[in-house]
């Protein structure tokens, strides 16, 4: 029976194994620069909020504080 098994199943050929393998590693460089690119979008992003915040908190400490206009201090 274990003779007859090659012509039931046949193996397929290598040139099939080859272009699979070459689609595969294709598939995974696109993706990898895909996720690269993705990443260094999101670093950008986070860059400029983070100095957008940090101007805004410059901004912040420069302005009139009325909230100590409300605030009530016992002074001792």
């Amino acid at each position: 029976m274990s003779k007859n098994l090659p012509y039931i199943i046949p193996s397929p050929p290598p040139q099939i194994d080859e272009a699979f393998a070459a689609y595969q590693t294709t598939h995974q460089f696109y993706h990898e620069i895909q996720t690269r690119a993705e990443f260094r979008r999101y670093c950008e992003w986070y860059y400029s909020t983070a100095e957008r915040n940090r101007q805004d908190l410059q901004k912040m400490r420069g302005e009139l504080n009325i909230f100590q206009w409300f605030r009530r201090r016992s002074i001792k």
